[in-house]
């Protein structure tokens, strides 16, 4: 693939199509790996797609396909009805549907660029995380077609010692397990399978095009098995529904059972691009938490600050008693824990019913 700027006259170059309708749209990046300064997490971020055929109901990043279709917009590069196209009926729908693909010698040429930054950084003390798949899945089903993902491994394999993460909710990162195994020699490296629950149903209730949790559970196995330091980032935990500690209980255990070194909780974010996404789903599926849902986030998009700090603790203790670590610090954090399993009350009192 050749490097494709958004073409003059408008129409983005179509590289691929399914036939349920998702379209693969080429598109040249000037940077690939975004700084700790622009990202808020302390870490460099680098996503090889813009969009998510996953589609998951409580994705934050649909914020970002938004802002790709709107600056090719102002830039005068899509006309009104592609400009709808992308977008959507709603105006998020393009996240999951009209993919955008960083093709590959203009990633690579700007990584190049970005790692001299990040280099020079660590030279100077700041050894900020390069994490990958923060607003989008490195290992999508486009990732099989077009590799960008596997081509950014190749060249971060030759760079000097850095801290890197992946995050992926797909078994496809074990078709990469021999270059995760040598960046682990090289790296310090941690691949985080997301993962909210062990249950099926939830699965399919939430992120209806993801993988199952067996074939997650799998690869963290397989990953393990290689020697790459791998485990689960339970994200986002979801007030009412996957926040019990029975609930919790089981995802930990059956992750201890496959291997995993490491667990990382976080709860749900209502950003805006979530809401009209997300509630919906709440309505069918859970009403009677539609109310506090609304009224939790009513001030913030963020979990109210006792309930998570609660929540933090609540995720430490199940941790301990089952015998994985959740202080593992390749993923920024700086919410301090505290002992308050009594604030979940807002939620758990009385539990919801899942479906």
């Amino acid at each position: 693939m050749g490097a494709v700027r958004l073409a003059a006259q408008g129409a983005l170059p179509v590289l691929d199509q399914r036939l349920r309708g998702t379209r693969f749209l080429a598109y040249s990046a000037r940077s690939v790996l975004n700084p700790p300064e622009s990202t808020g997490i302390g870490c460099w971020s680098l996503n090889p797609y813009v969009g998510c055929e996953f589609g998951c109901s409580y994705c934050y990043a649909r914020f970002a396909h938004r802002y790709v279709v709107e600056r090719a917009r102002d830039a005068g590069r899509l006309t009104p009805s592609e400009f709808g196209a992308l977008r959507g009926p709603r105006g998020w729908d393009g996240f999951e549907h009209q993919i955008f693909v960083k093709q590959r010698p203009a990633v690579l040429a700007a990584l190049e660029r970005d790692l001299a930054r990040v280099l020079a950084r660590y030279r100077r003390g700041r050894r900020e995380p390069v994490l990958i798949g923060t607003a989008t899945d490195p290992y999508q089903p486009a990732e099989r077609r077009f590799g960008i993902t596997r081509a950014v491994l190749e060249r971060l394999a030759q760079a000097p010692p850095l801290a890197i993460g992946l995050i992926t909710k797909s078994p496809l990162v074990t078709r990469d397990v021999e270059l995760l195994a040598r960046l682990a020699t090289r790296h310090r490296l941690t691949v985080h399978l997301s993962l909210i629950s062990t249950r099926r149903r939830l699965i399919r209730i939430f992120e209806p095009r993801s993988p199952m949790p067996h074939a997650r559970l799998r690869a963290v196995r397989k990953l393990v098995a290689a020697g790459v330091h791998a485990g689960l980032l339970v994200a986002p935990i979801l007030p009412g529904i996957t926040d019990r500690s029975a609930h919790l209980r089981q995802l930990l255990r059956t992750a201890r059972e496959h291997g995993a070194r490491c667990a990382h909780p976080s709860p749900l974010r209502l950003y805006a691009a979530v809401r009209p996404v997300l509630l919906p789903v709440l309505e069918r599926q859970f009403p009677a938490l539609v109310p506090r849902y609304l009224a939790a986030y009513r001030r913030a998009e963020d979990a109210p600050r006792a309930y998570a700090r609660g929540l933090k603790d609540r995720f430490a203790r199940l941790a301990a008693e089952i015998g994985i670590n959740t202080n593992d610090d390749r993923i920024g954090d700086d919410e301090p824990r505290t002992a308050g399993a009594r604030q979940l009350a807002l939620w758990n009192d009385p539990p919801a019913e899942e479906p």
